[in-house]
């Protein structure tokens, strides 16, 4: 039976739950244990599915086909455990289960409440697994004190009640924040936030104290103190240069150990930490730099790109050097005929994922921009769609290609165009057929999870993977026309992927030039710090080509 571990927050958002979630994960793998990596968010939305990027960041895509938090992302990048449908949790979910059962009489009849029909539903969640590993790390999203967050507190609680004595250990995330004033770190907003923790019920073994500098002794034991938690068990966690220094800086302030010695572990492996030292040696210790525009729709806010941002340091890392990525926002390459020039000293462009017609003219522009001056190019989803429209505008004469998805939003429909690009009305995912319409809800509707793929021997592709069979993770509606295949190839854009059955195009990419690759997947999503995804090692490589570094 599995031990479990709650990590909490407190104070402010955005401190780093995840990333230190996903460093304690991979410090218990590193000392040999097993371990599951669960996200609990008190947010009514079902999934994130159909939240804006904006509002959200992205949306993490598991193998079975989940629309998750994006702190998954950390948990598989740190720990290579890939994520699970029954990893990520919402309240909406939750709610939704709720209302479910009781549609169908499952309750017989009782008055449903919060307690003990939604927190039992939460308990339910937690323990899905318990049995396959060694520990259960489960992070409640949100701060102590949000409303919408009782109910997964007082879950949590009561699981804790309901183990035996010794098997759940909490951990709380707060922040000392320093006053400049009077040149020190305040405590007080970590007391205040442990004191409304232990008003719900929940005792913190372990406190992971978030600031700008190292905690002195008094406000150590000040802490420890007021908030009753052992003083060896308050782990400082100042700013690091690189998240990849996260599981090294925790191990030495001693968080792993503070975990185990609260489960009353001994004696304890001892960790391995070989890895992380190769992946810190690589991201300190680099020769040159890349530079790679980013060209997308949802510049204004990173995270709506993280996974991306995390695969091109990994594919750095790999080549030993350090990848600078500026966000261009596509609107501004739709405006004025100088608007390539903004390409212009870019080792290598990429164009990700997005939805909608906005931007996409300025997309196809960066599309167009790399084509014609061979400078290496990774299209993700979208970004392999409009290099499909832009060669097929440009090179092989289509001069109407366009995508159903964009002429929906105009009055005339798809009448004006050639849709090089089609609504996916149904497709096979292991034996099952499936099937949706234009009209479908939008939450967990597209091609999502992993798909097989088959690689041209002779391509590109085949050799950056050494394979000519692949698995990836995918999240669209819309496919590129295997009815145009001839017509594009014929123009030098070679469908070097395609799914199994030969009706889904899953690559691109375009003969006579250096490094030219759309892919129809979210290669990101499977890339870590160890392990960076192939394309994304080789793009860089590519783009080390192009400054000349090699």
């Amino acid at each position: 039976m599995a031990r479990f571990v709650f990590i909490t927050g407190g104070v402010v958002s955005s401190l780093g739950k995840g990333l230190a979630t996903a460093a304690l994960g991979a410090l218990l793998k590193a000392r040999g244990y097993t371990v599951r990596l669960r996200k609990l968010d008190p947010y009514l939305n079902v999934d994130p599915g159909t939240m804006s990027p904006f509002e959200h960041g992205e949306v993490f895509v598991t193998d079975d086909g989940a629309e998750t938090d994006l702190d998954l992302g950390h948990y598989e990048r740190f720990t290579h455990v890939s994520a699970r449908s029954s990893d990520s949790v919402s309240a909406g979910r939750i709610y939704s289960n709720v209302l479910e059962k009781e549609r169908r009489g499952d309750y017989l009849g009782k008055t449903i409440q919060v307690i003990p029909h939604v927190t039992d539903e939460i308990k339910d969640f937690i323990a899905t697994g318990e049995d396959e590993v060694d520990f259960m790390l489960c992070e409640i999203g949100g701060t102590v004190g949000d409303i919408e967050g009782l109910p997964f507190f007082e879950a949590i609680r009561q699981f804790s009640q309901d183990r035996p004595d010794g098997k759940c250990v909490f951990v709380h995330l707060t922040l000392l924040p320093y006053n400049s004033a009077s040149c020190e770190l305040k405590t007080k907003p970590t007391q205040h936030s442990v004191k409304e923790l232990r008003s719900i019920g929940i005792a913190p073994h372990v406190l992971v104290c978030r600031s700008e500098r190292e905690i002195p002794e008094n406000e150590r034991r000040k802490v420890s103190l007021f908030c009753n938690v052992r003083r060896e068990w308050i782990i400082g966690a100042p700013d690091l240069d690189s998240i990849y220094d996260a599981p090294l800086a925790y191990h030495e302030a001693g968080l792993d150990q503070a975990v185990l010695d609260a489960f009353r572990i001994e004696p304890c492996p001892r960790p391995d930490l070989s890895v992380w030292e190769n992946v810190f040696d690589r991201v300190h210790n680099r020769e040159g730099q890349v530079k790679i525009a980013i060209v997308g729709k949802y510049t204004r806010l990173e995270d709506a790109y993280k996974s991306i941002a995390e695969a091109l340091v990994h594919g750095g890392m790999y080549n030993r050097v350090k990848v600078v990525a500026d966000w261009v926002d596509a609107e501004q390459l739709e405006n004025g005929v100088d608007a390539p020039s903004k390409l212009v000293g870019f080792d290598g462009i990429l164009v990700p994922g997005g939805f909608g017609k906005r931007g996409t003219n300025g997309m196809i522009a960066a599309a167009r921009f790399a084509r014609e001056r061979k400078v290496p190019y990774l299209g993700i989803c979208l970004g392999m769609q409009l290099a499909v429209i832009e060669a097929a505008r440009n090179v092989g004469q289509i001069w109407t290609a366009g995508s159903e998805e964009f002429a929906n939003e105009n009055e005339n429909g798809c009448a004006d165009i050639s849709p090089v690009i089609y609504h996916l009305k149904e497709w096979v995912k292991g034996n099952t057929k499936l099937k949706r319409t234009v009209d479908d809800n939008k939450g967990g509707t597209m091609r999502l999870g992993a798909y097989d793929a088959v690689l041209g021997p002779e391509s590109k592709v085949a050799e950056i993977y050494n394979s000519t069979s692949i698995s990836e993770r995918h999240r669209h509606r819309y496919e590129v026309d295997v009815r145009y295949r001839e017509q594009l190839e014929a123009c030098g854009l070679i469908f070097s992927g395609m799914s199994p059955d030969g009706r889904l195009p899953e690559i691109v990419e375009l003969n006579g030039h250096p490094w030219y690759i759309g892919v129809q997947f979210h290669p990101e999503l499977k890339s870590r710090p160890f392990d960076p995804h192939p394309l994304f090692r080789d793009f860089i490589r590519a783009a080390m080509e192009q400054s000349r570094l090699v």
